[in-house]
Order: structure tokens, then C-alpha cells, then sequence
């Protein structure tokens, strides 16, 4: 359990931060980038629950899951592997298969694409395409970080589905598809 009894430390003032395992680095470290950028992406989905409130149920209750799901992997970036037998809290195969099955069924009330799709239409879509683009900008950090530290790949897996989830959400919130905004190449010449 977390105890927050005091906000500020000062032990960040050098400008380093503790790890979960009490490792001091500079706050500029790629695994820290990583860190905040799933911690934005909490933000965003935030938001995006705050615009999702008309939808269906299943949607709601999806992104509230999402939104602790990325404090656990906050967690899990934040606890590199070292050699300590300890358990660490860790995104597991079963929240990655969660996500499949969501993606899965959302989609399934969806008619298939003939185009790409503008991130347009509700303000619950919009947000919803602002989580896509901050997960997958997550992603390509923590792809970066585990080309030079050990990561736990379902942690990789997990990043990699969200923006999938995000992204037939999106559609879901635009009227189950029919009000997305579709790409018209080259429309504007």
C-alpha cells in the first residue's frame, strides 16, 4: 500500500528521481520519459471518460480499467529487473488478453473501414484519438527503453493493444462508426 503523507521531498531538487527500487537517476533518463508519458496518457484517458459519458456502459467501465491498468505499468517501468527475488507488480498476459477480448468486441459493432479515419466527430472520439496518439507515443518510448534495458514484454503488449482499444472506442463513440470522418486523399488539390 502507498502512503502519501508529504508531497515534496526535495530529494528531487539535483534534478534526480527514485525508481521503485530506490535507484537515483536523472530525471531526463528514457525510462522516466516513459514513466510520464503513461502517466499523460492516464490524464487523457481521464478526459476522455469525462467525454465518454454518454456512451454505453461497457466503454466507461473499459477506460476505468485502462486508467489502473497504467498506474501498473507505471509501476512496472518504474521497477526495473534486478536480482531480487522480491515480486514485483508487473502487467500481466491476463490484462493484454483483457484488452484483446474488448477490442474484439467493440469491433464487432463496427462495419469494416474502406478508408483511414480522421481523429474527428464527438468530443468523446477526439479524446479517444488523443489517447490513441499518446499510447502509441508511449509505445516508441518504452520500444526504445527495452532496446537498452530489460522490459517486461507483456508490458510492450499491453502499450500495443491500447492504442487498438482507443482507436475502435473512438469509433464506437461516433455512432458506432457511422459518424467518423473518413480521409479523402488528395480531397483539398
Amino acid at each position: 500500500m502507498v502512503v502519501l503523507n508529504r508531497i515534496y521531498t526535495r530529494t528531487g531538487d539535483d534534478g534526480t528521481s527514485a525508481l521503485a527500487t530506490g535507484e537515483r537517476r536523472p530525471k531526463s533518463d528514457l525510462r522516466f520519459a516513459a514513466i510520464g508519458t503513461v502517466d499523460e496518457l492516464n490524464a487523457e484517458v481521464g478526459l476522455a471518460r469525462l467525454h465518454a459519458g454518454g456512451l454505453a456502459g461497457d466503454v466507461g467501465d473499459m477506460l476505468a480499467r485502462v486508467q489502473n491498468d497504467l498506474f501498473d505499468l507505471g509501476a512496472d517501468l518504474a521497477t526495473p529487473k534486478n536480482h531480487e527475488q522480491r515480486e514485483r507488480l508487473r502487467i500481466a498476459a491476463g490484462q493484454v488478453a483483457r484488452l484483446e477480448g474488448e477490442i474484439d468486441a467493440l469491433n464487432a459493432r463496427l462495419e469494416p473501414l474502406a478508408s483511414f479515419v480522421l481523429p474527428a466527430g464527438t468530443p468523446a472520439a477526439v479524446a479517444l484519438h488523443l489517447c490513441r496518439c499518446v499510447a502509441r507515443r508511449a509505445e516508441r518510448l518504452i520500444v526504445e527503453l527495452a532496446a537498452r534495458e530489460t522490459v517486461n514484454p507483456e508490458a510492450l503488449r499491453y502499450v500495443n493493444r491500447l492504442s487498438d482499444l482507443f482507436f475502435v472506442a473512438a469509433r464506437v463513440a461516433n455512432d458506432d462508426g457511422a459518424g467518423d470522418v473518413l480521409w479523402v486523399p488528395g480531397g483539398n488539390r
